[in-house]
């Protein structure tokens, strides 16, 4: 059975449409903390989906119930644990959190309730996130003697600067939706009743463009981001030319001057 069809204890996956994954952390009676089970079936899932899309055209990423996208780390997993053990399992998160970021179709976080600490990485490991007013965020790992440890040292500056970066994850200190969507961490707050139709209909809109084109859009933005300017551009550019003669770009200028819609096939 393909990974993105599977059975599996602790996410949930549904295809609202043929394009669509939703996964769903499902673990709420911890507020969806991550364990090694989860973390290993969420790797399992993105790698599946690296190797063949199978159809999907993005991917929304959520938490079951009401309190909570994801608290993190299951910190009760690793009472007792001696350092070797605890690395091993801290490889299977960072694992799961860079499959997350190296998605090849768009990933969006949609949060309800609290994304803290790891759960909060793994929101800034989408491409971007949708919430809910009554969301709450926080970095708290120094507060326990580490730091954020699966991108949220490097994702979070980013996303919100370096200086804004530096205060939240040094102070551990909670924040609000509100701040969140200032700072730049969401793109757009929703009423809980609201909030998965409204990234399911971003979603939709995604998966009616060009396949190849979003992701060479995807690829440019992310490889751009880490060089110069000169460099970024040489990046576009090359991402650009790889579109010029594909049978979608046919399509796409034949639809806009027959006033019809596209169909567009990735090719």
């Amino acid at each position: 059975m393909s990974a993105l069809a599977g059975q599996y204890e602790t996410i949930l996956l549904e295809r609202p449409s043929p394009e669509i994954l939703v996964v769903t952390l499902n673990r709420p009676n911890v507020r969806n903390a991550f364990d090694t089970r989860m973390a290993t079936e969420m790797l399992n899932v993105f790698q599946a989906l690296a190797r063949a899309s199978e159809g999907v055209r993005a991917v929304v990423l959520t938490g079951a119930g009401e309190h909570a996208f994801c608290a993190g780390a299951d910190l009760k997993e690793r009472q007792g644990m001696d350092d070797e053990t605890w690395r091993r399992q801290h490889t299977v998160f960072e694992h799961m959190a860079g499959a997350v970021m190296d998605c090849p179709v768009p990933v969006i976080a949609a949060v309800d309730g609290v994304a803290y600490g790891g759960g909060c990485e793994l929101m800034l490991a989408c491409d971007f996130a949708y919430a809910t007013t009554e969301s709450r965020f926080a970095l708290p790992e120094v507060t326990i003697g580490l730091i954020p440890g699966i991108g949220g040292t490097q994702n979070l500056p980013r996303r919100v600067g370096p200086a804004r970066a530096k205060e939240i994850i040094l102070t551990g200190r909670p924040f609000t939706a509100e701040d969140a969507l200032e700072w730049g961490l969401v793109n757009r707050l929703c009423t809980r009743d609201d909030l998965l139709s409204e990234v399911l209909a971003t979603a939709e809109r995604i998966t009616g463009n060009a396949p190849l084109a979003v992701a060479q859009g995807l690829h440019a933005i992310d490889e751009g981001m880490g060089t110069s300017l000169s460099q970024g551009l040489s990046v576009e550019l090359d991402c650009y030319d790889k579109l010029v003669g594909t049978a979608d770009v046919t399509e796409g200028i034949s639809a806009f001057n027959e006033k019809r819609a596209p169909i567009f096939r990735g090719r």
